[in-house]
């Protein structure tokens, strides 16, 4: 197994550098982007980021102890020929690549050791990811996950502050699970970590695309560049092209991320609900989840899925996919299909022996919505489906009118509620979605307090019903302008249950 490298010498020689005025260095303890991390010994890495330049905290990092320094700023690179012209500096075009670059150094290359596997798309990469995982593990290898809602790596959760976290700890999280026996990697990538360049230097074997709806046009401006920066997994330009490009057949999309792949050099396989290699005929959702029939290149099989609704389907064909093209057996995937579970906050259900059913989900775009409500109603045996959503504040503003038209055309009775507000006022907020919502003619009603308005939407549920608490779905906090604290939509949900005598489990 190769080990971490402290050599100056030997990190440096793999930087792509622009200019270099390299001295000896005493032995490299760490590399750090955050100079609030750095301790003596450490590679500090300025670069310029989207709120804020990095080269700005040089002399903090230099007064901690830091031994190197890499930077994007010619300017900081002359100033420090003057100011510690004894201290080893890189000038770098890319400081995200030039990370990339020291991080995979200094953590002994462990990217060469895992067989990658990444999730884009904007909706579906967490349950992909972690349906991808389990059948990865039924196959008996040891894996690293990397996603939105937690981190494992081998046999240990950590919490996930980042879907896509920044190449220094990504690296060094990859360390940790090859030095844990870890083979295969599994993570999700944003299209903000595929822009911005995090997953530089990760050559991922098998890349998969969900789907492409409107979402976080408040950092990419239009739907274009958000494709962009999606397409960037498959088309080779920034990163290495996947040995396999796994396709979304049933999204609009699914043609452009194909001719990229294709373009590329990648193999190519299509999943999908009536058409594509690996699709889903005949679906008889259940209470307990979908029976349907399996096509893939392997043969027809009929299948039972313990997961829940159409979307979980889709998700379910995406996971399979790329777990066979890692190699996993396609008898022990279906073996392991009655297995898997529900991932947390993703269409999770809430039980207290109540007569009506109560889901948390993650959805918070108006496609998302749109996916999630009939699978609800199809789960409701009186046909009345009760939705409690809102929008969260900095963010884009364009899709909360869609978002409220959506909730009213699926739903019986609409609650409007907080999502995370942010630095937004909570009922601006609230005026921007309800245009959409009072177009449909569904009846709401609107609470800012989200704890008071799980109550509500519980208090309104008749047996039968079924009660959707989206937006937040796994997350444990709620942030507001002022402050950030701890709010879980399962626990208020369940304490709400509580309140109206429901304390059983069912």
């Amino acid at each position: 197994m190769q080990e971490s490298s402290n050599s100056w010498s030997a990190i440096a020689a793999e930087i792509t550098a622009l200019d270099r005025r390299a001295p000896s260095a005493p032995r490299i303890t760490g590399i750090e982007y955050d100079s609030r991390r750095v301790t003596p010994g450490c590679v500090f890495v300025a670069m310029r980021g989207e709120s804020t330049d990095g080269n700005r905290f040089l002399r903090s990092a230099i007064d901690s102890g830091a031994a190197a320094i890499l930077t994007d700023s010619r300017e900081a690179f002359s100033q420090l020929a003057v100011t510690s012209p004894q201290l080893p500096c890189i000038l770098v075009a890319h400081g995200r690549t030039a990370q990339a670059q020291a991080a995979a150094a200094f953590f002994g290359h462990p990217e060469r050791q895992l067989h990658a596997t990444s999730i884009t798309g904007t909706n579906g990469k967490t349950t992909t990811a972690f349906l991808t995982e389990s059948l990865l593990r039924a196959d008996a290898r040891k894996t690293a996950m990397i996603g939105t809602i937690e981190y494992h790596i081998a046999d240990e959760i950590f919490p996930s502050p980042h879907t896509t976290p920044e190449s220094r700890d990504l690296f060094e999280y990859m360390r940790d699970g090859v030095n844990r026996g870890a083979t295969e990697l599994v993570t999700e990538v944003s299209s903000h970590a595929l822009d911005q360049g995090r997953v530089a230097g990760i050559p991922f074997d098998v890349a998969v695309f969900t789907n492409l709806t409107q979402d976080h046009l408040d950092y990419h401006g239009t739907m274009d560049a958000y494709r962009a920066a999606k397409t960037l997994l498959f088309d080779g330009t920034r990163y290495p092209t996947p040995r396999v490009a796994i396709v979304n057949a049933d999204d609009p999309e699914s043609a452009h991320f194909a001719r990229a792949a294709i373009r590329a050099g990648a193999q190519l396989s299509f999943y999908g609900l009536d058409h594509g290699d690996w699709c889903a005929r005949n679906i008889d959702f259940t209470s307990a989840g979908a029976r349907f029939q399996l096509q893939s290149p392997f043969g027809v099989e009929l299948v039972e899925s313990p997961l829940l609704g159409e979307v979980n389907v889709l998700n379910l064909l995406a996971a399979l996919a790329a777990a066979s093209a890692r190699g996993v057996d396609f008898d022990r995937l279906l073996a392991s299909i009655p297995s898997l579970r529900p991932v947390p906050g993703r269409f999770e259900p809430v039980r207290c022996g109540q007569p009506f059913t109560v889901l948390v989900d993650y959805a918070h775009t108006d496609d998302a919505l749109r996916n999630l409500l009939p699978i609800a109603r199809r789960a409701a045996t009186t046909g009345r489906v009760l939705t409690l959503f809102g929008c969260g504040g900095d963010r884009d503003r364009s899709k909360r009118p869609r978002m409220g038209r959506v909730a009213g055309e699926g739903s019986d009775l609409v609650i409007l509620t907080s999502d995370n507000p942010r630095s937004e006022d909570p009922q601006a907020i609230l005026r921007e979605v309800l245009p959409g919502l009072e177009s449909t003619g569904t009846p709401f009603l609107v609470e800012p307090d989200r704890a008071r308005a799980i109550a509500l939407a519980i208090a309104q549920a008749h047996p039968g019903d079924v009660v959707v608490l989206a937006g937040k779905g796994h997350e444990k906090i709620q942030i507001l302008s002022d402050d950030v604290i701890p709010f879980d939509d399962v626990e208020i949900a369940r304490s709400a249950l509580r309140s109206q005598g429901w304390s059983g489990q069912k």
